[in-house]
């Protein structure tokens, strides 16, 4: 009960000089609202105590940190499966050790390195289509500091010590290629072919073709040339065989015979001679000297 305070007043306009007495104090519907609301505000504060507490056992709130977040000296530790929905700014993000590190989305994820003005400079953005990277350069580099590829706008480098191509059509050049060595892998052919155009060797210091376990083929539609303008041309073989090479026919009535004769010199220098009676290449021996 609220007090009740009494005054007394002594009223000057009336005629009569009797004491009044005033009533100061909350009574009625007010009195009844007004505890009313009291008792709503208690209400209120303990259910927000209630919540209060039950956000926190949820959470798990510690002084550590909450729910599967931790803080720690070096920095925030995350334990579990974690959702970011806005981006995430982080000097570095690993796993724990012996722990892989996945990050998983349900579109796209896209590595930016911003520079000064905050526009990408490199960029990787990995998507259902495929894997897309942009940057000056694209190195990849062994555990031992050894550089496996290296590609930017004026050229690709292969490191590794062999390129091996797994494509049942092999590899396709539409221009020139510069290397030093050519192998096919072990038991399996080793094919150069231009289907339309021309195939052009070319080397300052001279072309070895060898294979040491099969044959060698040089096939061709047209014309099949070895020209060699400061040197010689060595046929090095047990048997030299032409099979295909025509052959002239022989009339008595002829006054001159339109057929010649192979012949070779112990250097193994062919050249041909008129067609006798007998073998002509004792005659033309001044050409093996």
């Amino acid at each position: 009960m609220m007090p009740q305070e009494q005054y007394a007043h002594r009223s000057t306009l009336s005629g009569s000089e009797g004491p009044h007495v005033y009533k100061v104090g909350i009574y009625g519907w007010r009195k009844r609202c007004l505890y009313f609301f009291v008792l709503l505000l208690m209400i209120l504060i303990l259910v927000n105590l209630a919540m209060t507490i039950w956000i926190l056992k949820v959470m798990n709130f510690t002084i550590d940190g909450m729910g599967n977040l931790r803080i720690t000296e070096k920095g925030l530790r995350l334990e579990g499966d974690s959702e970011f929905l806005k981006p995430l700014y982080a000097k570095e993000i690993r796993s724990r050790p012996g722990s892989p590190l996945y990050l998983q989305s349900d579109r796209n994820i896209t590595l930016n390195i911003l520079n000064e003005d905050m526009k990408p400079v490199t960029q990787l953005v990995t998507a259902s289509d495929g894997i897309r990277a942009r940057g000056n350069n694209l190195e990849v580099v062994s555990n031992k500091g050894k550089l496996l590829f290296s590609a930017n706008d004026k050229e690709v480098v292969v490191g590794a010590d062999r390129l091996r191509v797994l494509g049942a059509e092999g590899a396709v050049f539409p221009a020139s290629l510069e290397t030093p060595y050519v192998k096919a892998e072990p038991f399996h052919h080793l094919r150069l072919e231009s289907p339309t155009r021309t195939l052009t060797m070319e080397a300052p210091k001279g072309i070895e073709i060898n294979a040491e376990a099969g044959g060698l083929e040089a096939s061709c539609r047209t014309d099949l040339r070895l020209d060699s303008t400061d040197g010689e041309i060595q046929l090095k073989a047990a048997n030299v065989k032409l099979p295909q090479l025509p052959r002239g026919s022989y009339s008595p009535s002829a006054p001159r015979q339109n057929v010649f004769e192979i012949c070779v010199c112990a250097s193994g220098k062919l050249f041909l001679s008129q067609a006798g009676s007998e073998s002509t290449c004792q005659a033309n021996n001044n050409i093996c000297l």
